[in-house]
């Protein structure tokens, strides 16, 4: 059986859309990094994104855990021309787009940037061959929101607006299972 943990990164605390942009984590909470740390196989091998929040967000938790190189393909949405900029303001400058993004998550692209499913292509390709590779390993996947809730919506079987109602805070753990063809989850969100 292989495991996967997702982990969020942790906070940017900005307050605009966040996706390929370098910004760095505040890893100041040593002590939820602590249990972090604690709750994870000790024997898991650990990945993140090329993205210095989740690259330094996985040092943090690393341990003794063997590293593996970081891996673009598992970077968050790319927001284009969204990026860095705050929900209010998009929303002004072309409300269908925005409401069509995120009310129903699929084909809809911001200018310049990705789809949901794009998103979900990218992800699921980079999340296969990790254990294709690693077969029967626990694997610590230090990521993105978008990262996980494609990883989510997978093993559930949902659709994107009911993927989206799933809250993925800024260093939880969520635990998914596979054994043969089949996924399972454990837990969403959880906060060691």
């Amino acid at each position: 059986m292989t495991h996967l943990h997702l982990v969020r990164h942790g906070p940017t605390h900005a307050k605009t859309m966040v996706g390929w942009s370098d910004l760095p984590a505040d890893l100041s909470d040593t002590a939820a990094l602590q249990r972090l740390n604690d709750h994870l196989p000790p024997e898991a091998l650990v990945i993140s994104s090329d993205l210095s929040r989740a690259i330094d967000t996985a040092s943090a938790i690393q341990g003794q855990r063997r590293r593996l190189p970081h891996n673009p393909d598992l970077r968050e949405i790319h927001f284009g021309r969204w990026e860095l900029r705050g929900f209010a303001e998009i929303e002004a400058e072309d409300p269908e787009l925005a409401f069509a993004y995120w009310d129903n998550p699929g084909d809809v692209r911001p200018p310049q940037g990705e789809s949901w499913n794009d998103v979900r292509n990218r992800v699921d390709s980079a999340i296969d061959a990790l254990i294709a590779t690693h077969m029967g390993r626990d694997l610590v996947i230090v990521a993105h929101f978008g990262v996980i809730l494609t990883q989510v919506q997978r093993a559930l079987d949902l659709d994107g607006q009911q993927t989206f109602s799933h809250r993925i805070d800024n260093l939880s753990v969520t635990d998914i299972a596979l054994e043969g063809g089949s996924r399972s989850i454990g837990a969403i969100n959880h906060l060691p």
